[in-house]
């Protein structure tokens, strides 16, 4: 049965749909199966061409559970469904469909509490640093604001990722046939958290030969946040 995971958060502009294709696009990479499921109004659907996943455009009507239906009666499916901001209704239904929740949040303190909130409100929700920043002061900063404001949750909380203007790609209608080294791995990276949290083993990926059994490259067990398995 496929798993379901909800990229949501009631603030906009946080970079969900960004995180959501990074993802996609690392779990193929990783040797997932995958799809990216639009629920954004405000958003055209996009091509699945040269990506590691597919599309599905579920903002109308009841798409959204048909897609869903669909995909949980697939073996070894990821369905990663893309939220907006501002609709506080629909995350609750989104956190009733999938398995996990991702809340993405960018470095300013508005972020930050908007976050704290959701994570209070969705306890199978993860906080994730998005397009935290690469200069070394203000990455300091920024993770310094996170241990303070939100050390009750930082076992739900994963690694950062980094401000990338390559990410921009993936929300083109077309992407284009190599991405850069960065980006790749910056998708690598956020698919190998969510494999970690979902208990999934990453496999090799047939198609470039890399990636799978390195240990090297993945999480320690220190760095892994709280499994999902419920525990009596």
């Amino acid at each position: 049965m496929a798993k379901i995971i909800c990229v949501i958060g009631n603030k906009g502009g946080t970079g969900k749909t960004t995180l959501a294709h990074m993802l996609c696009q690392g779990l193929g990479l990783l040797g997932y199966r995958a799809a990216c499921v639009l629920t954004d109004m405000s958003r055209e659907p996009l091509s699945p061409n040269g990506r590691r996943y597919i599309t599905a455009d579920a903002r109308n009507g009841d798409a959204l559970f048909k897609v869903v239906d669909k995909l949980r009666t697939l073996d070894d499916w990821i369905g990663v469904v893309d939220g907006a901001g501002n609709r506080t209704d629909m995350d609750h239904k989104l956190y009733t469909l999938g398995d996990i929740a991702l809340l993405p949040f960018r470095d300013s303190h508005e972020d930050i509490r908007t976050v704290v909130h959701d994570l209070d409100l969705f306890p199978r929700a993860y906080a994730v640093p998005s397009q935290w920043p690469a200069n070394t002061w203000q990455r300091g900063a920024a993770d310094r604001n996170v241990a303070r404001l939100m050390a009750a949750f930082r076992h739900r909380i994963l690694k950062p990722v980094d401000a990338l203007s390559a990410s921009k790609l993936l929300l083109q209608k077309q992407v284009p046939e190599q991405l850069p080294s960065p980006l790749i791995r910056a998708c690598r990276a956020v698919g190998r958290q969510v494999l970690e949290i979902l208990e999934l083993e990453v496999d090799v990926d047939a198609a470039t030969g890399t990636e799978g059994g390195n240990e090297s490259e993945r999480l320690p067990p220190a760095e892994i946040p709280m499994r999902l398995r419920r525990t009596s």
